[in-house]
């Protein structure tokens, strides 16, 4: 079911072949939870996936693209939400927030750069994404300030913001 939604958020961007089989990058033999871990500006993110249960999923074949918000952008999020979310109370909370941040499938910046348009997520729900103003901005909140991190499974773009779901 997802992936139908995916691809006609695909289609819609005129991205049609943005979820079709691209190789996988051979010369980075981590996956997507490995590369997070070793970088500290993660560490959130990573804590945050662990809390949710989501790593095995992470680790998986995928292929997935993450929009990985930085610990900053956790930090902008008002006082006491990070911690509130990595409660086990609210695991639901938190695995819908992080599945909103995944694609299912790989979305290379090549693919967003100069289009607007949405995209279908893990979760289920669109993501507004506008790459026509000289970047890449998602839901007018989060810009993506480095992209393209490749993992044996998938793809990391870095954002500033914590996208939450509607």
């Amino acid at each position: 079911m997802h992936r139908r939604h995916a691809l006609k958020a695909a289609a819609a961007l005129g991205l049609a072949t943005a979820l079709a089989p691209l190789p996988l990058f051979a010369s980075n033999h981590e996956d997507i939870v490995d590369v997070a871990a070793g970088n500290s500006d993660f560490s959130t993110l990573v804590a945050a996936v662990q809390a949710a249960g989501l790593v095995e999923t992470l680790k998986g074949p995928g292929p997935f693209t993450v929009f990985a918000p930085t610990n900053a952008a956790f930090a902008a999020l008002p006082e006491g939400t990070v911690a509130s979310l990595l409660e086990p109370e609210n695991r639901d909370t938190l695995v819908n927030i992080l599945t909103y941040h995944v694609v299912p499938g790989l979305m290379p910046s090549d693919r967003v750069v100069g289009v607007r348009g949405r995209i279908a997520m893990v979760n289920g729900d669109m993501i507004r994404v506008d790459g026509t103003g000289g970047g890449v901005r998602i839901n007018r909140s989060a810009n993506v300030v480095a992209t393209d991190i490749e993992a044996s499974n998938g793809l990391i773009h870095v954002i500033d913001a914590v996208l939450m779901p509607h």
